[in-house]
């Protein structure tokens, strides 16, 4: 079994794989380049290869088929970044990963937390040597309604974990939970929209949930709702918040994905000119926080992320069921 993976982090993955790949006897290579036409070459005589959300559309496929690359393993929760149907079309197996949804559970918790109290404006003006009052009132967490759209294993975990600050909690997912739905109430999306004081955002990023946020929904929502996104950037139209944060339907927003993030987070840019407007604006708000796509960032998912990458080619290879293969 061999494995090249790309984009690969020197610094924390690099450690995982060399231990890992000795468990299952697995060859592998790395660069901590992203793949590209220019680097398919890298992967010739590989029987998979691994990488972070990047453009692994038809045409990439194409390359690394062309190259005898027969399975794709990402490091990551999401796959909407690989052409599934190109893939099946090649035969080529296709698997990501999952990791404990307590990390970005709490991330998403810890975000609500900083909105609420206004955290951001009071740490920049402290930096300022502005210690006074005015405009920094918050709001207690336990007064609020949450809406939790998604009620997955993250999901799901947000609403274990926020049963115990006293929130009413209201649900929407297509599958209803019926653990979750004893803490949470399940409403149709509209209610949800309509009774939240908070909004967030767990589910998976697809033709159907594209752009879910958008003019339309907020204009059902409360005027100050709090918007936190740690799922996908997708799920949101990045000018419709603009909009509702401007008009204050939106009161704060808590972004942890980006539309167009691709070839941004986790790349060096200091210095850059960056070609984002949507970005520069969000950036040029005192009531949103952009952390950058971090919100799985642990060295316990880290590890899991590695682990399973190898274990995953191992299954595809050996035809063994595993649920976390797509194809």
């Amino acid at each position: 079994m061999k494995i090249f993976a790309y984009a690969l982090r020197e610094f924390d993955e690099k450690e995982f794989f060399d231990q890992f790949s000795k468990e299952f006897h697995c060859e592998y290579g790395y660069t901590t380049e992203y793949p590209s036409p220019e680097n398919v070459e890298l992967a010739r005589g590989y029987d998979a290869i691994s990488a972070t959300p990047c453009d692994l559309g038809a045409d990439m496929l194409n390359l690394f088929y062309q190259a005898g690359v027969r399975y794709i393993a990402t490091r990551s929760i999401g796959f909407d970044h690989i052409d599934l149907t190109r893939a099946k079309e090649l035969g080529m197996g296709v698997a990501h990963v999952s990791y404990a949804p307590e990390t970005v559970a709490d991330y998403a918790i810890m975000l609500m937390l900083m909105c609420c109290r206004k955290i951001y404006p009071i740490l920049e003006r402290a930096k300022l040597q502005d210690y006074t009052l005015k405009g920094k009132m918050g709001k207690d967490l336990c007064d609020c309604t949450v809406g939790i759209i998604g009620t997955g294993q993250i999901g799901a975990t947000v609403i274990k974990h926020l049963s115990s600050f006293g929130c009413r909690l209201l649900a929407y997912d297509l599958y209803p939970n019926e653990e979750c739905a004893k803490t949470a109430e399940y409403v149709s999306l509209e209610e949800l929209y309509a009774q939240s004081d908070i909004i967030t955002l767990h589910t998976p990023s697809n033709a159907e949930s594209y752009h879910m946020l958008n003019t339309k929904a907020f204009a059902q929502m409360k005027d100050d709702v709090i918007i936190i996104n740690t799922a996908r950037g997708a799920l949101i139209h990045t000018d419709a918040l603009i909009d509702a944060l401007i008009t204050g339907k939106v009161g704060y927003a808590a972004l942890d994905v980006l539309e167009n993030e691709d070839g941004l987070y986790y790349s060096n840019r200091i210095g850059d000119v960056i070609d984002n407007r949507t970005m520069a604006i969000l950036r040029s708000f005192p009531n949103v926080i952009l952390s950058p796509h971090t919100a799985f960032y642990t060295r316990k998912v880290v590890r899991d992320m590695a682990y399973k990458t190898i274990q995953n080619v191992h299954d595809m290879m050996n035809c063994i069921e595993n649920p976390l293969v797509i194809l």
